[in-house]
């Protein structure tokens, strides 16, 4: 889809409705306006199909018509990133303007509405769409950075409780063993070079192995 700051070519419509006089009033009032009306649809399956194998930049549908309401087709398109979708409708229905809006419309227009109104639906329609795909793509990127820092901080996390234990396996030795602290670390770094095993992993065999002796010393 074209984006709405950059106007090189002709806006790309694909135009719906079920009445083919309408229809065609809409598509000579677009070409006058200078946008491109690249498809027609009689409903809303003619219309999703067309919007998703030619990509407009925009749709412009009716509320009602067969097979598929506007509502229903504007969500399918909202839903799947094809494009925005400017409703047409010759009712004020409070209910139906926010069903519509809960289907990803961007924008509606009353019917019969006037030439000189079209154009400014169709570029706040387009620059209200421009805006959020620029907000969800902030979005995932936030979510993306979100994840890693996330990724790291369960890293450090690990480190910190393997740092713990490693102090803890080394005071043990100290204490039991009559040693110095550097003479502590190297032990366990000894005994997890020749099993081949981390040093966390060493640390707590080796807090283990004294809490057990220190249980059986108990009983």
């Amino acid at each position: 889809m074209q984006d709405s700051t950059d106007r090189a070519r002709p806006i790309r419509i694909v135009a719906a409705d079920d009445e083919p006089l309408i229809r065609m009033n809409l598509r000579e009032t677009l070409n006058s306006l200078g946008y491109d009306v690249v498809g027609e649809a009689g409903d809303g399956n003619q219309a999703v199909k067309l919007a998703r194998e030619l990509r407009p930049d925009i749709v412009i549908m009716d509320i009602k018509m067969p097979e598929m309401d506007g509502i229903e087709a504007a969500h399918i398109l909202t839903s799947e990133q094809v494009a925005p979708v400017l409703l047409l409708t010759a009712y004020s229905d409070r209910e139906l303007i926010e069903r519509a809006k809960g289907a990803g419309v961007m924008n509606y227009l009353v019917k019969p509405f006037r030439e000189e109104s079209l154009a400014p639906a169709i570029e706040v329609t387009l620059t209200t769409w421009d805006s959020m795909q620029q907000l969800d793509q902030q979005v995932d990127t936030l979510q993306g950075q979100l994840d890693a820092t996330q990724n790291e901080l369960g890293s450090l996390r690990e480190q910190l409780e393997a740092r713990k234990m490693i102090e803890r396996a080394k005071g043990l030795l100290m204490q039991r063993k009559g040693i110095s602290e550097q003479e502590a670390f190297r032990l366990v770094q000894k005994r997890s070079m020749d099993s081949r095993k981390s040093m966390r992993e060493v640390a707590k065999e080796i807090i283990d192995a004294y809490l057990l002796t220190d249980d059986l010393e108990k009983q």
